[in-house]
């Protein structure tokens, strides 16, 4: 009976070591599970982290569209664009305020397929809500369905991509052509109509009429010539060698007093006078040529724009703290208010100052002016009072110290 209890408590006391074996196995696999899966876990965060980087880096705006219909992720630019708002658990709805962004949605979700469209909106309706100041904009949307087995939470995929300026330069390349065209048809239609009158018989003949002709004739033609020359001149402002510009330190007095003698004629049989008040040792590093064309648009404008007797005309450079101050300013009729936003646009003119007879300017000066101010890092301002000044201010930061200078007067006088 000894025996026998011995065995059985020996067969309990192993059964009870194996128990306790199995046991501690188990559980140092059930731990070597768990380790491996808060691996996989933290591997799965890295791997979201750095997915989420990646989108962050992205230009353009990323939204995803849960399973559930709400916005799930937004990058970084989507949060940027749409700053006043959270976007996410929002419906696509609730996000877009114009119905072709959902129409595109609705439908690369209905037949399972990728949608790029191009929308142009309203200033009211950007996405960028009351930030937008640029009129009409342009948005690039790339819809596209996401695999359910890739990404179990999100079904839908929205970019989109902010096409403002290469919409709006695209308006101005179109109404420049259209605009050129039409400035460059009518001096031609002129030239043709007299040229033919001059062909016709007997024409020629009489000296006083041909002379009459062909003095109208040359002066279309010359303004044939202006607008193509300053077509040129926008073209290379506006491409790739605005930014090679010829920079050279050069006497801005020297550059104004050779404009005022180019102009000398105009001033002379307006009786006209034109006031150069400069810093003897102003200099400005830029291309001549450039500042050259600024001056002399600016000082003609103010000449052609009051053809009146008695007109004045001054021009004055100065170094104001680190900056330099150029401006031209006359006591002409001056600018009605209400075209000063847009005296700056290619073609455009104040034309209430022209007979039906004058040979009108191109148009393009003053965009000239603009745009080579900001070639050289400058702004440029107009204010205008009727009847007292109209004063064209360019700002440009100084690129040398200030130096003592003393300033010159030189008056041209009819």
């Amino acid at each position: 009976m000894n025996h026998l209890s011995a065995i059985i408590i020996t067969s309990i006391v192993l059964l009870t070591i194996m128990y306790v074996i199995r046991k501690m196995e188990t559980q140092r696999w059930q731990n070597k599970l768990s380790s491996v899966r808060e691996l996989q876990e933290k591997l799965a965060e890295v791997e979201i982290k750095r997915h989420e980087l990646l989108l962050d880096g992205l230009s353009d705006a990323l939204l995803l569209v849960g399973r559930d219909g709400g916005i799930c992720y937004a990058n970084d630019a989507a949060k940027k664009l749409f700053v006043d708002r959270v976007l996410i658990g929002l419906a696509p709805q609730e996000v877009f305020p114009d119905s072709r962004f959902i129409d595109a949605i609705s439908k690369s979700e209905t037949k399972n397929t990728p949608i790029i469209t191009r929308i142009i909106l309203p200033q009211q309706l950007s996405p960028l809500g009351s930030r937008e100041n640029r009129g009409a904009n342009a948005w690039l949307l790339d819809v596209a369905p996401l695999p359910k087995e890739a990404y179990p939470h999100a079904k839908t995929r929205i970019l989109l991509r902010d096409l403002t300026i290469e919409y709006q330069s695209e308006q101005v390349r179109k109404d420049f052509v259209a605009n050129a065209s039409h400035e460059l048809r009518t001096p031609l239609a002129i030239i043709q109509g007299y040229l033919e009158n001059l062909l016709e018989d007997g024409a020629l003949t009489d000296k006083n009429m041909a002379g009459r002709f062909l003095s109208i004739m040359s002066k279309h033609t010359d303004r044939v010539s202006r607008i193509v020359e300053d077509m040129l001149v926008i073209s290379r402002l506006e491409s790739g060698e605005a930014a090679s510009l010829s920079i050279e330190p050069f006497s801005f007095l020297s550059c104004a007093q050779d404009v005022v003698e180019r102009l000398e004629h105009l001033t002379h049989s307006q009786q006209a006078t034109v006031t150069i008040d400069i810093d003897e040792h102003l200099q400005i590093s830029g291309d001549r040529f450039y500042w050259t064309q600024v001056l002399f648009n600016l000082v003609e404008n103010a000449l052609k724009q009051n053809p009146r007797p008695g007109l004045h005309v001054v021009v004055k450079g100065h170094f104001v703290g680190h900056e330099i101050h150029l401006s031209v300013s006359d006591d002409g009729i001056g600018i009605p208010s209400s075209h000063l936003p847009f005296i700056f646009k290619r073609f455009y003119r104040v034309d209430q100052n022209h007979t039906n007879s004058a040979i009108k300017g191109t148009g393009l000066g003053l965009s000239i002016v603009k745009r080579a101010v900001e070639a050289h890092g400058g702004e440029i301002s107009v204010t205008s009072t009727p009847g007292k000044e109209t004063r064209f201010l360019i700002v440009l930061p100084s690129l040398s110290e200030t130096k003592d200078s003393s300033s010159t007067s030189v008056t041209d006088a009819s």
